[in-house]
């Protein structure tokens, strides 16, 4: 699927339901909260990235209603990150990062773990990928968040992916 696909389906699935649309071409990935009563709130994907917006939609469908009346769900961004910061980082990032592997399954496109930062690229820690991958099986087994098992289901059917969160297909963790 392409980004503007991605775009398309979530626009037609949550504009209405959830004032909430999704938008590429960012610079940089922001979630926008709109305070204008009847406004639309904005995810900002980068560029046109289709893992970029599935990413950032993964967010998205974790974040409770508190978390969405906040500017990026109230969270921020460190560029460098100490080693401590960076475990931090992981521990919280592996939830969202799990959901984006089953949406990229369910859309058939490509899902690469992200570190978020240059400096640990190279030293990549297996503990995180092990947590991606435990609660992408739990997500498989338990279920998706609702918005989350509703865009699946529409990524399934634009892509033609029959199912994408089988426990099955999470054998082999992506690089």
């Amino acid at each position: 699927m392409k980004s503007t696909d991605i775009v398309s389906l979530f626009n037609n699935l949550f504009s209405l339901s959830h004032q909430t649309i999704l938008m590429g071409g960012a610079d940089e990935p922001l979630y926008k909260y709109s305070r204008a009563k009847g406004g639309l709130h904005v995810i900002y994907f980068r560029a046109d990235y289709e893992s970029s917006a599935l990413h950032e939609v993964a967010h998205w469908c974790i974040a409770g209603p508190a978390r969405r009346k906040l500017d990026d769900y109230g969270y921020w961004y460190e560029a460098d990150r100490e080693p401590r910061q960076q475990r931090l980082f992981e521990r919280y990032e592996a939830r969202p990062q799990a959901l984006e592997w089953l949406l990229s399954i369910a859309a058939n496109v490509e899902f690469r773990v992200s570190r978020d930062s240059f400096d640990f690229q190279e030293n990549t820690d297996m503990s995180f990928r092990s947590r991606i991958w435990e609660q992408a099986v739990e997500f498989s087994t338990h279920g998706l968040p609702a918005r989350a098992e509703l865009l699946a289901r529409g990524l399934r059917s634009n892509s033609g992916v029959s199912d994408s969160h089988n426990a099955n297909q999470l054998k082999a963790m992506p690089a």
